[in-house]
């Protein structure tokens, strides 16, 4: 991981630091729509989604459909991060507009769209923060040795081998997914949940009468487990470099905005190909300062961000995906230190 020196800060005063650097990404016009970008990206994974189910039925009851399990669950993370770009109308102005695409998106892969934007957008407002951000919730693993402390039930039970247990786990994800999407139906405060639910329980229906009905019962089952399993793999390979093993904020000491998003997120740098694969979400500082911007755009406003931050001094985070694993793994086996001790007796540190 590199981290940028402190330096002086620019001449410039007015305004707020990130108000002086959100007028240098608005002059150089990277907050413009791209609609030919994202007409070009949602017709090939859309039609490559349908594609991949044509194929499963033409291809019939054998052991080779789990070879397009593979490609579905490939294709699922794709329609996901299609979704979470429209969600944060970097594809459609229009509030409307952009609803209605994403839970329509959502409907492709059993996501509820309601339960994850509520989420997510709680999670861009407090990244890293404890209490706040829903993403570091101690509800199977521990993200930081006070929570190992204080951990009961299951994430005492697996906090202290979680290193070794997080890729494992992540097989878990996709299902995960689909019953925390069917629990948030229960939720009165969320909008549009009962549209959400019927589209939910579509897909799932839809979905698993396919698979049962192309398919032998054992090789429907083994379809799902490698579709579903990959699947969460994806989603967690995406996500996870993003913000584990930054710096974890407490409700009552938060710096500024720019700060705040800066300090808790890590770019992972790579080529075109990171980019796709991970959706544009490599340049995580960029997204989490401008979750409007267009992803195709966040390569160029990285060059802007960097040095910005090198100028004011402060830390940024950058570094390849393979040591952005390393990272987390490392933030994980560090965080259950405390039930490690007691287990084996070992006085806690202080």
């Amino acid at each position: 991981m590199t981290t940028v020196p402190t330096r002086t800060p620019p001449a410039d005063r007015h305004g707020s630091d990130f108000a002086r650097l959100s007028r240098k990404i608005t002059e150089a016009g990277l907050l413009g729509r791209r609609p030919g970008y994202y007409t070009a990206r949602i017709t090939t994974v859309v039609g490559l989604y349908a594609i991949g189910w044509t194929v499963f039925v033409l291809v019939g009851p054998s052991w080779w459909t789990l070879t397009i399990a593979v490609l579905m669950a490939v294709l699922y993370g794709q329609v996901a991060l299609v979704a979470h770009d429209v969600a944060h109308r970097q594809v459609f102005r229009r509030r409307r507009t952009s609803e209605v695409s994403g839970r329509a998106a959502g409907a492709l892969i059993g996501m509820g769209y309601g339960w994850w934007q509520d989420k997510h957008t709680r999670h861009h407002a407090n990244p890293n923060t404890e209490g706040l951000d829903p993403d570091i919730e101690p509800d199977v693993l521990v993200w930081s040795q006070e929570q190992a402390a204080a951990a009961t039930g299951l994430p005492r039970l697996l906090g202290r081998r979680q290193a070794f247990l997080f890729f494992p786990l992540l097989t878990l994800e996709g299902f995960n997914l689909h019953v925390s999407s069917g629990r948030s139906i229960t939720n009165r405060s969320l909008k549009h949940r009962t549209l959400d639910g019927i589209l939910l329980f579509a897909h799932c229906a839809v979905y698993l009468t396919v698979l049962f009905l192309v398919l032998p019962p054992g090789m429907a089952f083994a379809f799902l487990a490698v579709h579903q399993c990959l699947f969460g793999v994806y989603l967690g390979s995406v996500f996870a470099p993003n913000h584990k093993g930054m710096p974890i904020l407490s409700a009552e000491d938060r710096p500024d905005f720019l700060r705040r998003q800066v300090l808790t997120s890590r770019n992972v740098d790579g080529g075109r190909f990171t980019d796709l694969a991970l959706g544009g979400l490599n340049h995580q500082i960029e997204h989490h300062l401008f979750p409007s911007m267009p992803s195709p755009n966040l390569r160029k406003a990285r060059t802007i961000v960097r040095q910005y931050c090198r100028d004011l001094g402060v830390d940024y985070a950058e570094t390849g995906l393979i040591a952005s694993y390393r990272l987390v793994l490392t933030s994980l086996h560090r965080a259950g230190t405390p039930l490690r001790e007691s287990a084996s007796g070992t006085r806690p540190r202080s």
